[in-house]
């Protein structure tokens, strides 16, 4: 059997491959930004920019870069989100977020200059798998208020607040404020259990949307890329909110970029909105870690070793499958420039995209080229992005919701495990749910510790 070898150079494929993915990715950057905590727009106006800087980084043709649903949620969940946005407001709150993508990014090149990829790749399996499931009921927890209810967490705050389950939230708050899943698994166990308290128009459009979104590509053209599943429920979305006067939560007005701001570059100007370098030092990142930079640099340090993780199960792929080959520490340090550029325009810290770079690979990509065009489009595509102001938030829930849904409900890697792998995989994930991210992979490790004294030592041969 021959050796899978890497795809040559071809300008034209990678044009029309960046093209196909600017277009099938935008629903998913609007709805991740969701997931973050603030606007959705802010997931288009901030993409391009550090989608660009990872592709004139990274090594692999393929890869895409961006905001995914765990980073989003890793990040709403170590920085408090929530509570933040309704203590400081969202514009204090992008520049919070902002902050700790400049550290993660910081942190990201250092792991890669001191070799910490090779050392990735000794994470027990287990592990890994625990953290996917528990990082995904907390997508699933996040964006289950915005598709149920007809005014979205603020609804269901109101509800659960108002119900048998506020004693123990109010609990939970008080004494362990750093398990913020558990608050949020709380909600979620309360909107699953009570469909009395639906939105009527809200919970129908979402569960249609995720039905259509996941099983909606098999009943269309064979010729149309992946992906096209979730623009049509998107747009079909959008349209019933303009024609009905939609009463539930939409995406909102998408505010315009002042013609003089951006980037100027001789005659051409690239319409990019950038931070104030002083709003970035003087953001409070420290202090939602408890005042202490240990802590922040600790937590930092593990968004990036697990966002590597990602990056590593997806070229690990590429290279068994097409023959590409991949440095650790190269994207490792790709990493940390992509989550520094998304620091000076306001993102949240990114990351390898699985579903998007399958897409790159099925479109044709021949090289990094493609990643640059995608930047481009969704850079210059903003003025026209106020289209998406009555898409319904339920409708981008959605799109959330059937990427992770299915791995929540029938987690085969964790069904499947034996001996202490059952300890090690479920005390991870159900950690990772009821605590937070950062905190739930430190669980896992640990067991890892205690486990292995459980195992019976192989008896030496004479």
């Amino acid at each position: 059997m021959s050796k899978p070898e890497a795809p040559k150079f071809n300008p034209v494929r990678d044009a029309i491959a960046g093209t196909i993915m600017a277009a099938t990715s935008v629903p998913q950057l609007v709805a991740y930004a969701q997931g973050v905590g603030y606007a959705s727009y802010r997931g288009l106006a901030t993409a391009g920019p550090s989608l660009l800087a990872w592709g004139l980084s990274t090594g692999s043709p393929f890869m895409s870069c961006g905001v995914t649903s765990i980073t989003a949620l890793m990040a709403k969940a170590d920085l408090d989100g929530e509570s933040y946005v309704a203590a400081h407001g969202e514009e204090e709150y992008v520049k919070l977020v902002a902050a700790y993508s400049m550290w993660v990014g910081l942190c990201s090149a250092l792991l890669g200059i001191v070799g910490f990829g090779k050392l990735a790749g000794m994470v027990p399996s287990n592990v890994r798998k625990g953290f996917k499931w528990g990082c995904s009921v907390g997508v699933v927890a996040s964006a289950m208020p915005s598709g149920l209810f007809t005014k979205g967490s603020k609804e269901l705050k109101i509800l659960v607040a108002e119900s048998a389950f506020a004693p123990f939230v109010s609990f939970c708050k008080s004494n362990f404020p750093a398990a913020t899943g558990a608050v949020s698994v709380t909600n979620l166990f309360y909107a699953i259990t009570h469909p009395g308290d639906w939105g009527m128009i809200a919970a129908p459009l979402f569960i249609i949307c995720t039905a259509f979104v996941m099983k909606g590509g098999k009943y269309l053209p064979k010729f149309l890329p992946p992906g096209t599943e979730v623009i049509i429920a998107t747009a079909l979305a959008t349209m019933m909110s303009m024609k009905f006067d939609y009463p539930g939560n939409v995406v909102g007005e998408i505010p315009q970029l002042d013609p003089d701001a951006g980037i100027k570059l001789g005659p051409i100007r690239i319409p990019v909105e950038l931070m104030n370098p002083k709003d970035l030092l003087n953001a409070p990142v420290v202090e939602q870690f408890g005042g202490s930079y240990v802590t922040l640099i600790i937590s930092a340090t593990l968004f990036a070793a697990v966002n590597f993780l990602s990056i590593m199960g997806i070229a690990s792929t590429f290279e068994a499958e097409n023959g590409v080959q991949w440095s650790a520490p190269r994207e490792l340090i790709a990493q940390g420039v992509a989550c520094g550029v998304a620091a000076i325009t306001g993102s949240a810290p990114v990351s390898g995209s699985m579903s998007r770079s399958l897409v790159s690979r099925m479109a044709g990509t021949t090289s990094q080229l493609s990643c640059i065009v995608t930047a481009f489009i969704w850079i210059y595509m903003m003025p026209f992005m106020t289209v998406m102001s009555p898409t319904p938030q339920a409708a981008l829930a959605a799109v959330i919701m059937s990427a992770v849904v299915k791995g929540v409900v029938m987690p085969k890697d964790l069904l499947a495990m034996k001996g202490t792998d059952i300890i090690v995989g479920w005390g991870t994930g159900i950690g990772t749910a009821v605590t937070s991210p950062t905190i739930g992979f430190g669980i896992g490790l640990l067991l890892v510790g205690i486990t292995s004294f459980m195992k019976p030592k192989k008896e030496k041969t004479a």
